[in-house]
């Protein structure tokens, strides 16, 4: 007898029953109402190492448990954080953003939480980080060369900094030399809290200009 080869639907069949093993092991694995605090605290760990939305159905996956005991914890932990039931309101939240449900810190403690991020950020940045941002700032685009020639010192450090930090970005290339062109980022507008660049103070008048350092580039060899 010759052996036939598997149809999908005999394909479709082996996932199927593979896919009710493997949850039924997951199942067997753990039972997060055995854990201290339960289901609800199991939840709340989850949620609290999630950097982007968690759908309910993912939630349920995680923890072995049905979706819509999934669905009435999320609603719990949020009456909880709100205080509504008498408890101490939180500084944080869960709330369904999209398809997906994440903590994030109240929208009335916004002013507080901006100031620590704010306040962390600047003082990171040391004097010569916040010269040469300048200097890219107000003549922008321009070469780490001519930065370099501006400021009197070698900019490679802190200008790869600065890109790290997401507050200048590269934006192509000088067509004369090769050299890398770099301008501020909108993030850098969002920390100054300007609009457009029209808005930054007139201190342009003061910086020599950029063309005054023409071949810089070329007399140190700079592309990247």
């Amino acid at each position: 007898m010759t052996e036939q080869p598997p149809t999908d639907a005999t394909v479709d069949a082996v996932v199927d029953e593979t896919a009710v093993d493997t949850a039924a092991a997951d199942e067997l694995a753990f039972d997060v109402d055995d854990l201290p605090g339960g289901a609800l605290s199991a939840l709340e760990a989850v949620l609290m190492v999630a950097d982007e939305p968690i759908s309910a159905i993912r939630l349920a996956t995680v923890l072995a448990l049905p979706t819509d005991r999934v669905e009435e914890l999320l609603e719990a932990l949020a009456a909880e954080y709100r205080g509504d039931h008498g408890g101490r309101p939180r500084g944080f939240e869960v709330r369904r953003v999209g398809e997906g449900w994440r903590i994030y810190s109240a929208p009335v403690y916004a002013d507080v939480v901006g100031r620590f991020v704010l306040d962390g950020q600047t003082a990171r940045l040391t004097q010569a980080a916040l010269e040469t941002l300048a200097v890219i700032a107000y003549r922008q685009p321009v070469t780490r060369g001519q930065v370099s020639a501006v400021r009197g010192v070698n900019v490679d450090g802190v200008v790869r900094t600065l890109t790290a930090r997401g507050l200048v970005a590269e934006v192509g290339t000088d067509p004369s030399s090769g050299a890398v062109l770099y301008s501020t980022t909108g993030y850098f507008l969002e920390r100054m809290g300007l609009s457009s660049l029209d808005e930054m103070p007139p201190l342009a008048p003061y910086l020599p200009d950029i063309d005054a350092f023409e071949g810089v580039d070329q007399a140190i060899g700079e592309t990247r």
